[in-house]
């Protein structure tokens, strides 16, 4: 699952919350899944540091008058390996180059935000 704000004025985009090896089993997050602690999370989960460092969400906040910014909710990224096999200080690029041989399916859901002037 993962959060991703490709109109970040950072020239690569803004990845706000990598998280891989969720068991096929769930079926959905839970209520606020990634509080910080991570303690909701399925067990196996492994939560990825982000572009700002930390291995949490890390909320949306497009800078003020920069208009609106896209967020690109993977929801499912149906693999054919139950562990793909990243440590927990992986980059989400590196993940992305580790699932790209396994994906079976995805769903990604699009929201938009934007900060007033």
């Amino acid at each position: 699952m993962t959060v991703y704000d490709p109109d970040a004025p950072t020239g690569s985009g803004f990845w706000h919350w990598p998280v891989a090896n969720i068991p096929a089993s769930v079926t959905e997050p839970a209520s606020d899944a990634d509080n910080g602690t991570g303690e909701l999370l399925p067990p196996g989960a492994v939560r990825l540091p982000g572009d700002a460092g930390a291995a949490r969400f890390i909320g949306t906040a497009p800078p003020a008058g920069h208009g609106p910014h896209r967020y690109f909710i993977v929801v499912v990224q149906a693999l054919d390996v139950e562990d793909i096999g990243v440590e927990a200080n992986t980059t989400p690029a590196l993940l992305g180059c580790h699932i790209s041989g396994y994906v079976l399916g995805r769903a990604v859901l699009t929201a938009t935000a934007e900060t007033a002037v």
